[in-house]
């Protein structure tokens, strides 16, 4: 098999079989054609036959990464797409073994994701009035991000039949195209009442048509892109909280944050965030671990003594 056509092949399984979003696709199919171009500088015959790939010419690929001066986070992304993609090409038959297998993941530090205090987020929310039609959506938005920490693709893919007001909930498309239930909380649940009044006066200026399935609407009456969200965050971001750094995905990680911190049990918010794997959402508890230990020692008698000894 060519490495063209294996590239084709595998981008058709993302699409046909994983049902992995555009963008996840978009992202393998330009970290492996990035390993294809390398390839074919290299060993020109691995354009005619992918099992021409092997671990030497993969680490000659890492090396030209590193030259490069690419991130470690980069780096890592870039070989579990590769891994990806000659673990399947081995499941086919085409390969033999996966010389990807061999090669070493850079270490990447996570840092904890960006959080606002209880106030600080209630301040955010609050910055969006009822007043004006955008105002009413764009608090709409915000009790969905913070409330439900839905993701900000989620809330800008949400359909007027995905929701049930009444029972307090909404059907949400995440990734992979699995389907899942989240709770609305009275706020939200007022908020997108007070949207779904003034929705009818969000149309196009000029031709004054709307998109009859978005909840969401921009200010042209199509359905709100995920950029204009993050700008709408920016912005009451930086009115509520100072910050002006302030992301959707922020606010996700402070609802599980805040829900975590109350007690919530870590299984059930792993469900309502829509992780597949319990060790992402057990991730917070990391970051409530460093905001215990921040309280600690600046309030404890023990920790304040210990810093005066230099310890």
């Amino acid at each position: 098999m060519t490495l063209d056509d294996a590239l084709v092949a595998f981008t058709r399984h993302l699409e046909s079989e994983r049902r992995a979003s555009a963008h996840t696709v978009a992202a393998y199919r330009r970290d492996v054609a990035a390993l294809g171009d390398f390839a074919r500088q290299r060993a020109p015959r691995a354009a005619d036959d992918v099992r021409a790939l092997d671990v030497y010419l993969l680490r000659g690929w890492l090396g030209a990464l590193a030259r490069d001066g690419l991130a470690a986070s980069s780096v890592a992304r870039k070989v579990s797409a590769v891994r990806t993609w000659m673990r399947w090409l081995r499941k086919q038959g085409v390969l033999s073994t996966c010389p990807a297998d061999q090669l070493a993941s850079p270490k990447v530090t996570r840092g904890l994701p960006t959080l606002l205090s209880v106030d600080a987020a209630k301040e955010v929310v609050e910055t969006a009035t009822a007043g004006t039609p955008l105002g009413a959506r764009d608090r709409a938005l915000l009790e969905l991000l913070y409330g439900s920490g839905v993701r900000v693709s989620e809330a800008c893919g949400l359909d007027m039949t995905d929701l049930d007001l009444p029972g307090g909930a909404a059907r949400v498309l995440g990734k992979g195209r699995k389907e899942r239930m989240v709770p609305l909380g009275r706020k939200c649940v007022d908020a997108i009442e007070g949207w779904l009044e003034a929705r009818p006066r969000v149309v196009h200026p000029k031709t004054g048509a709307q998109d009859p399935r978005a909840l969401l609407l921009g200010v042209k009456g199509r359905r709100l892109s995920p950029r204009s969200a993050y700008d709408i965050v920016r912005s009451h971001g930086a009115l509520g909280a100072g910050r002006a750094d302030l992301h959707p995905h922020a606010l996700r990680h402070t609802c599980a944050t805040h829900m975590l911190d109350g007690g919530a049990d870590l299984r059930a918010i792993q469900e309502m965030l829509g992780h597949a794997r319990l060790s992402t959402t057990q991730r917070y508890t990391h970051v409530s671990m460093e905001q215990l230990m921040r309280v600690y020692d600046a309030a404890h008698p023990l920790a304040r003594a210990k810093r005066s000894r230099g310890t």
